[in-house]
């Protein structure tokens, strides 16, 4: 009477767990589904992403969005690089300019604390120094301590971890000679920003023209990687990144024929864009830079050529009508990328801070240039070491390779389990199906690109799952010689193979997780899909099997059973 209550209580599967582990299947199914049907939920998505943005539906955009009924979910498994096709750059991130914008930054406030002194130090004029030095020649080299004492005064303490307790700029002489440049925990600050704002502005730029996730990492102290799946070329690719973007107004000094011309010191001299052999000399201190645009569209100016209009924040504006104000008659250059656009006299004061810039502009050129201005200026210009474009077709031999590879090692597995554990090993074969749709389920809600590393941690996780199911059934076999009962052989076969299958699974996670935070690319693309199925393959191990074993043992209610 004891061993029979016994055996009922082993076989006792509350309610709500059954519900729970198959709602939880059921989710999964329902999530994964559009990966089975993914061209039609492909051109769905990028229908409706055409019709939210505003534009307006061909008969062919209308079809692809009524392809894919609206009540399904729509998330698809990214593919990545290596499967979709596409474009492979690696950049260099040139931070030495950087260092030569922040001296030309500096140069006005150095200039006015000498002046201030001139009784003391007499004349000064700025020289032509290495890139991150400021050199300011003065006239009375008597009086120096007094001009690097007060020059001295503009360093500002940093707030970084790394350079607690020291200034942002050093101050030195040599001779008559007052040398000001970055110390080396401000070089070490900026490199890190620019780092940042490259990224972050590349990564705009990729996302203004819609492609699907993009790969865009810091590789080393000055790399960046930059992979796009889907798009045409890496030369295309370059064209939308390569290009800085950096609009400025800047003062007119003169207009020459020569190149050779000197500009001065302080000055630089630009080519004009719309008058070959023509340039421009401006002082290197911009009026207005693009970093205060607020906005930047396609537009025809009054003679119907395409333009780009823009808009200044509140303080560039300001800074833009002041200077309008104060020069009326007097031209002013404005310059994109190093090349004067135009150079228009200004005619009256121009308040609100919005404009237009004309050239010799295609609609495509105005296109990509709002684009551009919009996005961003890249803080330095970017040398490309390296480019690779993946074509589509190389990419579909992968998918069909990674598919079949797939089958492969999901046919040997199921004809493996079922030859050795025979009813139960078709139990365990329908977790292991269950475990692969839940991957591309928790794939697909995450928005997760798949690469072929990535398949091949799916791979290992189809192993990783059988074995959980191995261990379990070889602790049965055990147990029957000993245990009363196939009930209780069951319950002990679970319980004790749950340690081993936890201690496995969770070192094998804690490694995806080092994996993914120290890795990058194809490395983290792997983590992802093994972590993600360490999880899976657990629940499916444990739960899923287990009421699949109880729910037949209660149908079935077997005097004996052969594992």
């Amino acid at each position: 009477m004891w061993q029979s209550r016994k055996s009922n209580a082993v076989l006792q599967f509350a309610l709500w767990k059954r519900i729970l582990i198959f709602a939880i299947c059921a989710i999964g199914l329902y999530l994964a589904l559009p990966n089975a049907f993914y061209p039609r939920v492909e051109r769905h998505n990028d229908a409706r992403q055409a019709a939210e943005t505003g534009q307006s539906l061909t008969k062919e955009l209308e079809q692809d969005l009524a392809g894919w009924a609206s009540w399904l979910p729509s998330s698809l498994v990214n593919l990545g690089l290596d499967l979709r096709g596409g474009a492979h750059l690696l950049a260099e991130v040139q931070l030495a300019d950087v260092y030569d914008e922040r001296m030309d930054a500096i140069w006005p406030e150095v200039r006015d604390v000498l002046r201030n002194l001139r009784a003391q130090v007499g004349t000064i004029r700025r020289q032509n120094a290495a890139s991150g030095y400021l050199r300011v020649r003065v006239s009375r080299p008597e009086n120096m301590n007094v001009a690097v004492t007060a020059v001295r005064q503009l360093a500002r303490p940093l707030v970084t971890l790394t350079g607690v307790g020291a200034n942002d700029i050093e101050v030195s002489s040599e001779g008559d000679v007052l040398i000001v440049s970055l110390s080396d925990e401000e070089k070490s600050a900026t490199d890190d920003r620019t780092m940042q704002q490259s990224l972050e502005i590349v990564r705009r730029r990729v996302d203004e023209v819609g492609t699907r996730e993009p790969t865009i990492q810091r590789q080393g102290s000055d790399r960046v990687i930059i992979q796009v799946p889907g798009i045409g070329s890496a030369e295309e690719l370059k064209e939308l990144i390569g290009q800085t973007a950096k609009l400025a107004f800047h003062p007119v000094v003169r207009r020459t024929s020569s190149e050779r011309s000197s500009p001065g010191a302080g000055n630089v001299i630009y080519p004009s864009l719309d008058e070959p052999g023509q340039f421009y000399v401006v002082e290197r201190a911009a009026v207005v830079s693009g970093e205060q645009l607020t906005d930047a569209q396609p537009d025809f100016d009054q003679n119907g050529r395409p333009a780009v209009s823009f808009r200044f924040n509140p303080s560039g504006a300001r800074k833009f009508g002041d200077y309008t104000a104060e020069n009326i008659g007097s031209p002013f250059a404005i310059v994109l990328d190093e090349e004067v656009i135009s150079a228009p006299t200004i005619q009256d004061h121009i308040p609100g801070g919005a404009g237009i810039i004309t050239g010799r502009f295609s609609v495509e050129e105005s296109n990509r240039l709002a684009v551009l201005l919009r996005a961003g200026a890249l803080p330095a210009g970017m040398i490309f070491l390296e480019e690779r474009t993946v074509g589509p077709e190389l990419g579909q031999d992968s998918i069909d390779a990674g598919r079949i590879a797939c089958v492969i090692a999901f046919a040997a597995v199921l004809v493996f389990m079922i030859g050795g554990y025979g009813l139960f090993g078709i139990f365990a074969n329908v977790s292991l199906l269950a475990n692969l749709v839940l991957i591309f389920a928790v794939l697909s809600v995450l928005g997760a690109t798949l690469t072929l590393p990535g398949i091949a941690g799916i791979v290992l996780t189809i192993g990783m799952a059988v074995d959980a199911n191995v261990l379990v059934f070889e602790r049965i076999r055990e147990e029957i010689k000993t245990a009363k009962g196939p009930a209780r052989a069951i319950e002990r076969g679970y319980e004790r193979a749950l340690t081993a299958i936890l201690d496995a699974n969770v070192t094998t996670f804690i490694a995806a997780a080092i994996l993914f935070l120290i890795g990058s690319g194809p490395v983290r693309g792997f983590a992802v899909t093994l972590g993600i199925g360490i999880v899976t393959s657990v629940f499916t191990a444990i739960f899923l099997t287990r009421l699949l074993v109880v729910i037949w043992f209660s149908w079935r209610r077997p005097k004996s059973i052969n594992v």
